[in-house]
C-alpha cells in the first residue's frame, strides 16, 4: 500500500510520456517478476523488498488503465467501460478470499504471490496489441513532455509520510492513544503537513510542475474527486471497523466477519455494471449522491442497532453500503475523466491517487476515534464491560464516517456529471501538454 499510493500518480505520468499502453505492459511485468520474487523470499526483508515491486507494478497497472479506457471508449460509454476493472477487481477479491485461505490453511503463503505470475502473464498478452496504436504517439510525446523529477520525488515522499502516519510502525499496541503510538504519530503527521506545505510552494514556484494545481481550478473535476475520496474513505471503514466489532463488540469467531462483508463482495460482482449502464444511458443529477446517502445510512444502521438486533441482521442492514458504493464507483470514474477532456493523464492519476488517499484516510480516522473512544484500562475489563465499550467506540467511529459520506453526498448534489463537461478557466491556459 505505501508503495502503491504513493507512486501512483508519478506512474500516470510516465505513462504520458512514454505512453499508457508501454507502461501498463512494464507494469504487469514489473508485477510478475515481483510476485515471482516474493514467492521466493526467505526473510521478512526479502519479502518487504520484492513486495515493493508488486506496488510499483500495480501503480503502472492502475494509473495507467483509466487513461487507457478513456482513450479507447467515448464519453458516452466510460461508464460501463470502467465497470469491467470493477467487477474484475471484486470477482478477484472473492477468489482470494477463498483461495489463499485455502493456500495459508493447507499449502504455503508462497502461492499467495505466486498466483499474479498468471494472471500478469494473461494482462501481457492481452495488452502487447495496444502497443501498435501509441508507438508512433508515444515517441512525439516523448520529446515534448517534460517531467520534474524533483517535484515527482517529493509527491512520492510527502505521500509516502501520510500513508506512514497512519501505520502502526511503532511498539508497543496498535493504537493511537498509547505513549509509544503518540511519540510516533504526532511526528509523522507534523512532518507530513511540512512536506505537503513545502511541495505546494514548490508546484506553485515551479515552470514545469509535476502536479499543475491549477487543473484544481476546474470545479466539477475537484468536486468528483473529493466524492471519489469519500466513497473509498466509507469502505476502508467497513473493512477497519466491521472485523473489529464483530469479534470484540459482538464475541463472534473471525470466520463470521467474512459472511457479514461476503454480501458487499458478491454485489461487486455485477452493480458496477449497471451503476455505469445507468450514467451513461440517463446521466442521472441525483445518482450519485443518492448512492452515497445509501452508505451514510448503513453506517448510521449498524452504528446503533448492531447490538440490538439479531446477528444475522447485520449482513442485510450493510447492504446499502454494498449498493451505494458499487453503483457510485463506476459513475464517478466516468465523471472524474469527463471532466478533464484535455488531459486524461492528470485526471487518471488523480483518481487512483485520491482512491489510495481514501484509503489511508477511512483506515486512520476510524481507528482513531475507536481508539479514543475505548477506556485505557480495556484489557482487564470484564468481557461484558469490555464489549459494550467496543460497541460505544464503533458508535462513534460510524457517526464520524456518517457525517463525511454526507458532506460527500452534498457536494455530489452540485457537481454536473454532463459528459464533456471540463471547462478551463477563463484567460487560464491548459497546463501542461497532455499528450492524449
Amino acid at each position: 500500500m505505501l508503495v502503491l499510493g504513493s507512486t501512483v500518480f508519478l506512474a500516470a505520468r510516465l505513462g504520458e510520456k512514454y505512453g499508457h499502453a508501454k507502461m501498463y505492459l512494464l507494469g504487469a511485468v514489473i508485477l510478475c517478476a515481483g510476485s515471482t520474487l516474493a514467492a521466493t523470499a526467505f526473510t521478512l526483508n526479502q519479502l518487504i523488498f520484492w513486495s515493493g515491486f508488486v506496488g510499483i507494478g500495480g501503480a503502472l497497472i492502475t494509473a495507467n488503465s483509466n487513461a487507457i479506457l478513456a482513450m479507447v471508449f467515448d464519453n458516452t460509454e466510460r461508464g460501463r467501460a470502467f465497470s469491467v476493472p470493477a467487477v474484475a477487481a471484486r470477482m478477484g477479491g472473492l477468489i482470494g478470499l477463498v483461495a489463499f485461505g485455502l493456500f495459508l490453511q493447507f499449502i504455503s503463503w508462497r502461492l499467495v504471490f505466486l498466483t499474479s505470475l498468471p494472471l500478469g502473464l494473461i494482462a501481457i498478452k492481452n495488452s502487447y496489441p495496444l502497443l501498435k496504436y501509441q508507438v508512433e504517439q508515444a515517441a512525439e510525446n516523448a520529446s515534448k513532455i517534460n517531467i520534474n523529477y524533483v517535484g515527482a520525488i517529493l509527491m512520492v515522499v510527502t505521500l509516502g509520510t501520510f500513508i506512514l502516519s497512519g501505520l502502526h510502525v511503532h511498539e508497543g499496541d496498535e493504537s493511537f492513544v498509547s505513549r509509544e503510538a503518540l511519540s510516533y504519530h504526532i511526528p509523522m503527521h507534523m512532518l507530513f503537513l511540512s512536506l505537503l506545505a513545502l511541495f505546494i510552494v514548490v508546484q506553485q514556484r515551479s515552470r514545469e510542475p509535476f502536479l499543475d494545481l491549477r487543473y484544481f481550478k476546474q470545479k466539477y473535476f475537484s468536486m468528483a474527486l473529493f466524492t471519489n475520496t469519500t466513497a473509498h474513505l466509507s469502505m476502508l471503514a467497513v473493512t477497519t471497523l466491521i472485523p473489529i466489532m464483530v469479534e470484540d463488540g459482538l464475541g463472534q469467531i473471525p470466520l463470521m466477519v467474512t459472511v457479514v462483508l461476503f454480501p458487499n463482495q458478491f454485489l461487486g460482482l455485477f452493480l458496477p455494471t449497471l451503476g455505469g449502464w445507468i450514467y451513461d444511458r440517463y446521466n442521472p443529477r441525483f445518482f450519485r449522491p443518492a448512492a452515497l446517502a445509501l452508505i451514510a445510512g448503513a453506517f448510521l444502521m449498524v452504528g446503533f442497532l448492531a447490538g440490538d438486533v439479531p446477528f444475522w441482521m447485520l449482513p442485510i442492514m450493510l447492504l446499502p453500503a454494498g449498493i451505494g458504493f458499487n453503483l457510485f464507483s463506476t459513475a464517478n470514474n466516468a465523471v472524474v475523466m469527463n471532466s478533464l477532456e484535455e488531459s486524461r493523464t492528470f485526471a487518471s492519476g488523480m483518481l487512483e491517487t485520491t482512491r489510495q488517499m481514501g484509503h489511508t484516510i477511512g483506515t486512520t480516522i476510524s481507528a482513531a476515534v475507536l481508539g479514543l473512544a475505548l477506556p485505557v484500562a480495556i484489557e482487564v475489563l470484564p468481557v461484558f464491560e469490555a464489549q459494550a465499550a467496543y460497541r460505544q467506540g464503533f458508535q462513534y467511529s460510524a457517526l464520524v464516517v456518517v457525517w463525511i459520506m454526507a458532506a460527500g453526498a452534498f457536494v455530489a448534489i452540485f457537481t454536473k456529471t454532463t459528459p464533456g463537461v471540463s471547462e478551463t478557466p477563463s484567460g487560464t491556459p491548459a497546463p501542461q501538454a497532455s499528450g492524449d
